[in-house]
Order: C-alpha cells, then structure tokens, then sequence
C-alpha cells in the first residue's frame, strides 16, 4: 500500500514537472516565435531599402556619367571658343595694323 501510494505519488510529481517544463518551453518557443518574426520584419525591411539606395545610386552615377559627357563637350567647346578667340584677336590686330598703313597713305596724300 505505501510502495503504491509512494509510486503514485512520484509519478504525479514527474507529471506535474513535465507539465511545468512544457509551459515553459511552449512559452519560450512563442517568444522565439515573435523575435524571430520582428527580425525577418527588419530584415526584409532593410532589403527594401538596399534596393531603393541602390536604384538611387545606379541613377546618380548614371547621371554623374552624363554630367562627365556634357563637361567634356562644355571643356571642347571653351578651347575652340578660345582657339578662335586668339584667331579673332590676330585678325583684328592684323586689320588694325592695315587700317593704320591706310590712314598713313591717306595723310600722305593729304
């Protein structure tokens, strides 16, 4: 009777103990459950705004390389602004000289 009653007595003990450890891991699998649930939150978060970065700097450089092409054009058109600048200069100087040799014959005439 004491043998049945010891037996029955610490399988009620081993029952309520597993019964506790079960809560307790069921408890600490739901609150892994909501963690890990938040991280693939932030982590798809963040994926989205690589993306959105990424996009806005493909067309940044895309603009940088048409801002580089039109810098390049604006840098030829100045030295062949300034080629012909030095050119006009000559000639008008050129022009000047010759309208002098004019003016001088026109005196002499005079």
């Amino acid at each position: 009777m004491f043998g049945e009653w010891l037996f029955y007595t610490i399988l009620i003990f081993i029952i309520i103990y597993l019964l506790i450890m079960l809560n307790y891991n069921k408890a600490l699998y739901k609150r892994e459950e909501k963690s890990n649930k938040i991280k693939k939150g932030n982590i798809d978060d963040s994926k989205l705004m690589i993306r959105k970065y990424r996009i806005q700097l493909q067309r940044a450089i895309g603009n940088i390389d048409i801002l580089t092409e039109e810098l390049n054009k604006v840098r030829n058109d100045i030295k062949t602004l300034r080629a012909r600048n030095s050119q006009n200069k000559l000639e008008n100087d050129q022009l000047t000289k010759k309208i002098k040799e004019l003016e001088d014959r026109i005196e002499a005439l005079i």
